[in-house]
């Protein structure tokens, strides 16, 4: 085998550009114990807390590839949910920022999450149309509920039962059953997707929002509520007793009979409230008190409503009543009392609408104890604006208090360049140029600009021109941040600029059919003494059709031209005669470069190829199919003959133009690359895409073999297809409503490996202590026993207690799915090995839970196995006994903790934990308040 080109790994470096992606939701959330000041937004693959405050990004949770889809925070405020674009969702410590807890069983994107009001469940929603309910705290899943025909759009719990309401593009909204796991109504008065929901007035009422300006109320009635008031809530069951079945058929007329789904809840429309959007509903939300809801669609303003509370809502039917009173009093005295009634629009008024400065992508709220209402708006054009509205105010009036927009641009990046020192990076949008610094990432300037197509820095680095789509040149000078001129370039767009290898000068070729070459110049300033640099326009290049791209020789001989007719023409710049026809790509060629020593030039085209040619004779070296979409954009790495491409179908790929080989792939951006630039030494590439984030790749110092690459890749392949595998279909088998949480992917895989290999081992141990042991008896004395590597690494430990340790190793979320893998051979031996462990009370929540877990997936081939009806029988007197242990200790310690309460409650006279520091706060008022009062005094 001959020597292998050695390359070097290009790694991602950082992520910058982006103040908030338009995928997701923005979520309040409460750092440092203050709530409605951070705001969490999905930022790509990673989610950022910014402070509106301050404008700063206070914490960034780093996500692995996968597109962030959906956030929810805990209600202890210390935790974020966070929905991926592949159905995973993962927990992080806003803390400490660290993921704890990572969950895998949809198979499309989240699309909804919420935590009950304990933060002990989270259920989640997706595109899959599957709902699943997670235990938060045990770190798995408890079911999935099946039933949607489209994707979920909104899922709910109900606080005081044990109900869950969902929502789907499919017009349904389902109610669900927790403790039995199923759909027991459907509301089915929506002609269009359900694309928000939201429950107010104490959970008696649930509020949906579809693709009309209605937003439909309907009224809940809980019918255990009717049957018998008196009933305290820890006794009632959620499926009737036959004796409350009767008291509610008499309250009903014989109504349940010909409804049985509304044994638990009766749901009917109410009215609507009309909104002023036409468009449907994005978001729909209330703040966490449920006195405050809002609402947006596809434009740039947010409805706020108020809801009344039932102490309001009485106070105005008694001055309602007064009203009618007089009136009947004014009119006639006999007249009867008329029935007063408030409407809905009185109930659930509007507040007042927000207009923000761009579309709105989704919000937030949260009610201050004062009255105050913050509310943090996401927008489209990657800004955060966080508005206060002063609710007790005669006319509620909203207050911009923040805007974070100096992260990033309005719209994408068109065009990028790096400063000849390495250390400046130039971006251009349709609304400004921002210069970065590499090194901090942060922006050093703004400057307004026309819509951007090409960019390049001047020699010298103190000033940058700007090729715009309406063909002017724009100068920009970056000391002052100032526009020093604007020159009318060409009749159509500017597509490309390129500098000359003198550096006197620089060439641009626009949709006007025309090649212009301009010098730079200094030029008197009317203003000031001192000259400054202009550009002059020296000759010109007519061609037949549209320039798209233009490139010099790093000698200055040739120039090379791309034109719409998909042909690349090469001309000599002395002359500006044709010399190179290069033709074979079937769509325009939309970018190309020439390598250092002018050997190479290399084109990239919409037909998705990019061709390598010889400038000597134009002669085709090799043609590579390089994207699955055009490729927008090439360049050559300095003083060699690799070269990057980038294309719409997101990625950027690093090819060797001499071997044609292809050399790795940057993953990272989520839509189509626009642009890239190289820095002038080869370290650093920039890319810009669609997505709206900038990325930064670092060249390291790792070296790079190709075929360990194609392994990698291949491995990788590999293991998306095991995870995509279906289960085996059954015939006459039909899939129930409900159904395991999680799915099968390639980590359930492998711990179900490491438990056959564990198994196998302590197989293979036994038989060896058995033999050792008939070896021992035959000798007479005792033989030295050789000990197992890996149980030596253990420490010494059992075979038994090694199986534990990989048992205990496996990760609760997984535990169910890699049963689920295990063959059946393996059983026998793990349920005699359960035996063994519960006896000794080691882990026997964990291994109660494995247990009746494979109890019930192979309870056939068990229950006919006459070898394990002993075993079965032992699990069984053994399980029972040390569950109701472990039920106790808990119990036990229940009762102590609650003592301990009362005694120090008695000793300080202190209400335990929240009820102290809410009394700390109102000392605090009382002294603040005197102190007040004796300084106007002193004042008077």
């Amino acid at each position: 085998m001959g020597l292998t080109r050695q390359y070097l790994r290009y790694a991602p470096a950082a992520l910058f550009g982006l103040v908030a992606s338009a995928r997701g939701n923005a979520a309040l959330v409460g750092l440092r114990g203050e709530r409605g000041r951070c705001v969490a937004v999905p930022a790509c693959e990673h989610v950022f807390v910014w402070d509106t405050r301050k404008g700063e990004k206070v914490l960034i949770l780093k996500g692995l590839k996968q597109e962030v889809s959906c956030l929810c925070p805990s209600p202890d405020g210390l935790h974020l949910a966070v929905g991926y674009e592949d159905g995973s969702i993962r927990i992080f410590s806003l803390l400490s920022g660290e993921a704890n807890v990572t969950f895998n069983g949809h198979k499309a994107a989240v699309t909804a999450l919420q935590y009950d009001h304990l933060g002990g469940r989270l259920v989640s929603g997706s595109k899959d149309t599957d709902v699943i309910v997670w235990d938060v705290i045990n770190e798995s899943g408890l079911y999935r509920l099946r039933g949607h025909k489209d994707a979920v759009t909104q899922v709910l719990f109900l606080k005081e039962k044990n109900l869950l309401v969902t929502s789907g593009k499919d017009t349904l909204v389902k109610w669900w059953d927790l403790d039995t796991q199923h759909c027991f109504k459907t509301l089915v008065g929506h002609r269009t997707e359900v694309w928000g929901m939201a429950l107010i007035s104490e959970e008696k009422r649930l509020i949906t929002g579809s693709a009309d300006s209605e937003l439909r109320v309907w009224d809940i009635t809980y019918i255990q509520e009717v049957k018998d008031p008196d009933e305290p809530e820890s006794k009632k069951s959620k499926g009737s007793s036959p004796g409350a079945e009767e008291n509610t058929e008499e309250d009903e007329t014989l109504e349940l009979d010909e409804c049985p789904e509304e044994r638990l809840v009766k749901c009917s429309k109410v009215g609507s409230i009309m909104r002023e959007g036409r468009d449907r509903v994005v978001t729909l939300a209330t703040d966490r008190t449920g006195k405050i809801l809002a609402c947006h669609g596809t434009d740039s303003v947010l409805e706020v409503f108020s809801v009344l509370s039932e102490e309001e809502v009485q106070k105005k039917l008694e001055k309602k009543m007064k009203k009618a009173r007089k009136k009947a009093k004014q009119n006639s005295e006999e007249e009867p009392e008329r029935s007063v009634e408030l409407s809905l629009q009185e109930e659930i008024q509007r507040v007042t609408n927000i207009r923000a400065s761009s579309k709105i992508k989704s919000f937030d709220l949260i009610l201050s104890p004062k009255g105050e209402l913050k509310i943090v708006l996401l927008l489209q054009n990657n800004i955060i604006e966080s508005y206060n509205l002063n609710l007790s105010a005669q006319v509620p009036q909203a207050v911009r208090v923040s805007k974070i927009t100096i992260g990033g641009h309005r719209s994408d990046v068109r065009t990028l360049a790096f400063s000849s020192d390495n250390i400046a990076i130039l971006s251009a949008a349709a609304e400004s140029v921002k210069i970065w610094n590499r090194s901090t990432l942060q922006c050093i300037r703004t400057m307004d600009c026309e819509y951007a197509l090409c960019s390049l820095f001047v020699p010298g680095d103190r000033q940058v021109i700007i090729g715009t789509k309406t063909g002017k040149l724009q100068l920009y000078d970056l000391a002052s941040g100032s526009l020093m001129e604007t020159l009318d370039g060409h009749d159509g767009a500017v597509w490309s600029i390129a500098l000359s290898p003198d550096q006197r000068g620089f060439v641009t070729g626009g949709a006007d059919k025309c090649v212009k070459f301009w010098e730079f110049e200094l030029v008197k300033d009317e203003s000031s003494i001192q000259k400054r640099l202009s550009m002059k326009h020296v000759r010109i290049l007519q061609l037949d059709e549209d320039v798209l791209c233009v490139r010099y020789s790093p000698n200055q001989k040739l120039l090379a031209v791309s034109l719409l007719d998909c042909t690349v023409k090469i001309f000599y710049v002395d002359t500006l005669k044709f010399f190179l026809s290069l033709y074979g790509h079937k769509l325009p060629v939309l970018c190309m470069d020439i390598s250092y020593d002018g050997t190479l030039i290399a084109t990239g085209s919409a037909d998705r190829n990019v061709k390598i040619w010889g400038l000597d004779f134009g002669d085709c070296h090799r043609s590579l199919f390089a994207h699955d979409d055009s490729v927008m954009y090439l360049q050559f790495v300095a003083k060699s003959h690799l070269f990057f491409t980038a294309g719409k179908d997101g990625k950027i790929k690093q090819w060797d133009a001499d071997k044609f080989e292809h050399i790795q792939t940057l993953e990272g951006h989520h839509q189509e690359v626009w642009c890239l630039a190289l820095s002038p030494n080869g370290d650093y590439v920039v890319s810009a895409s669609h997505d709206k984030s900038l990325r930064l790749w670092e060249r390291t110092r790792e070296p790079l073999v190709l075929e360990e690459e194609r392994e990698m890749q291949r491995e990788a392949e590999y293991e998306e297809s095991v995870a995509k595998e279906e289960q085996p279909v059954v015939a006459g088998e039909t899939q129930g409503e409900t159904g395991l949480a999680g799915k099968k992917t390639i980590e359930t895989i492998k711990a179900a490996e490491r438990i056959m290999e564990a198994i196998e081992l302590y197989r293979e141990e036994m038989a060896k202590l058995k033999e050792h042991k008939a070896i021992c008896k035959a000798a007479g004395k005792e033989v030295p026993f050789p000990v197992n590597p890996i149980l030596r690494a253990y420490g010494n430990i059992t075979p038994s207690a090694y199986v534990l340790e990989v048992f205990k190793k496996v990760k609760s979320s997984e535990l169910e799915e890699s049963l689920l893998v295990l063959p059946f051979s393996y059983v026998p031996d793990l349920l005699r090995l359960f035996n063994e462990y519960i006896h000794l009370g080691s882990e026997v929540e964990l291994l109660c839970r494995a247990l009746l877990f494979l109890l019930k997936i192979h309870f056939g081939q068990i229950t006919s196995n006459h070898m394990l009806v002993t075993v079965i029988e032992n699990l069984k007197k053994t399980t029972i006994s040390r569950v109701s242990e472990a039920r106790d200790v808990l119990g036990f310690n229940m009762a102590g903790l609650q003592y301990l309460k009362r005694e120090i409650e008695a000793k300080d006279e202190v209400a335990f934990f929240a009820d102290a520091t809410d009394r700390f706060e109102e000392k605090k008022r009382k002294r603040k308040k005197k102190e007040k009062e004796k300084m106007v005094l002193a004042v008077l």
